[in-house]
């Protein structure tokens, strides 16, 4: 039986499912970069997204029954 969750809900404590999650290939990528990257080095990228993020234009939603 293949069963479907909600991983980021269900699974905010750990994984449920195991050794049958879908995701283990994240689980392992992850892993590997928080052993292989420093703090500083996450502080540094996390710096660089958020001055991306407000460097961007405002992006304008116009309803359709303007």
């Amino acid at each position: 039986m293949n069963k479907t969750i909600n991983c980021q809900v269900e699974c905010l404590n750990g994984c449920i499912l195991g050794e049958e999650c879908p995701n283990k290939e994240f689980v392992a990528k992850t892993s590997q970069f928080l052993e292989n990257t420093s703090l500083d080095k996450m502080l540094e990228m996390a710096e660089m997204a958020r001055l991306k993020k407000m460097s961007e234009p405002p992006k304008w939603i116009i309803p359709d029954d303007f």
